[in-house]
């Protein structure tokens, strides 16, 4: 028995010194490039990349999988007919690393901006602000600042970006060397434009709902991250938004972060947006965020331990 117990504890060392090994110098370069990319792109693990490789190569990995093109969707290519269908539909979706729902609002006129009650000070649930817009159907949207002091201690009250609702810009927090905003945003007749735009750019194109966030995933039909790529964020909980060239708005959120489903990769979002469709797509707040709200209930599983997490803005459809 002793011996056994000590056959199965050198197993062990041996599994613990291997592994790490065969992933980061051996022949599984996908595995080793989403690893390193997952590890980098979160706040309290990078440590699981740093430790192995040298922040030289770590940086190599990081440049060759965000490959991300850049585009801006342009409006005079959606000339959709709105019948002003109330219908919505709910789809589950699954593969073999993650599972998650796919909301259809065939009316892209329903689609609003709703905003935390406590900004500038704190952010709501997505169920809290959903239901204090009488939402039938909401998702998270727009990034926070709240890594203070290297931690993500943020309670969603400051938004990133800009904020626009009923076409007032209500907040800009936004930073561009070049003028250009991150916008995910509805005109007034429904169309979802993403990309980067000036904010003149933004008033002249007739904005009436948006949210700062990226990447752009898909932009006038075209995918944005290439074949060799798999959008260098690694895997995680993803909220997503796209609309097809019908008008019918997407939301999308994949929980992330649990053994029945580990989460997605933003070539993975791509991918779903695609096979659903999608003209126009663009990556939301994900994570912790992670929320989809539908009917009164949050419909699918977030990662945040305390359950909803604070957000300031949530796309919703009434």
């Amino acid at each position: 028995m002793k011996r056994i117990m000590l056959y199965i504890i050198f197993e062990l060392i041996l599994a613990i010194i291997v592994m790490p090994v065969l992933i980061f110098y051996g022949p599984f370069t996908n595995i080793r490039n989403t690893l390193v990319s997952t590890a980098m792109t979160t706040f309290s693990h990078k440590y699981l990349a740093t430790l192995f490789l040298p922040q030289s190569k770590i940086d190599e990995i990081m440049k060759n999988m965000n490959n991300i093109g850049s585009g801006s969707s342009n409006s005079s290519l959606l000339n959709f007919k709105n019948n002003h269908d109330s219908t919505i539909e709910v789809n589950d979706i699954s593969s073999n690393k993650f599972k998650g729902k796919v909301v259809l609002i065939h009316d892209p006129t329903r689609i609003q901006v709703g905003m935390s009650s406590k900004l500038p000070k704190e952010g709501e649930t997505v169920s809290e602000i959903a239901k204090n817009n009488d939402a039938i159907a909401a998702i998270n949207a727009g990034g926070f600042i709240g890594f203070v002091d290297g931690n993500w201690t943020g309670s969603g009250g400051t938004p990133g970006g800009i904020i626009i609702h009923n076409g007032k810009l209500l907040y800009n927090n936004a930073y561009s060397k070049d003028g250009k905003i991150d916008l995910i945003g509805f005109t007034s007749d429904g169309k979802l434009l993403v990309g980067k735009y000036t904010l003149d750019e933004i008033k002249n194109m007739g904005i009436k709902e948006a949210v700062s966030f990226k990447p752009a995933l898909i932009v006038n039909g075209k995918p944005m991250i290439p074949k060799n790529s798999d959008g260098g964020w690694g895997i995680a909980p993803r909220t997503a938004i796209g609309q097809r060239k019908d008008g019918t708005v997407i939301f999308l959120a994949i929980d992330g972060r649990a053994i029945s489903s580990v989460g997605a990769t933003l070539k993975d979002v791509q991918n779903i947006m695609l096979d659903y469709g999608a003209y126009n797509a663009a990556n939301l707040d994900g994570g912790s965020s992670t929320t989809l709200y539908y009917k009164g209930k949050v419909i699918n599983n977030p990662s945040n331990p305390l359950g909803e997490r604070t957000v300031p803005t949530i796309f919703f459809a009434k």
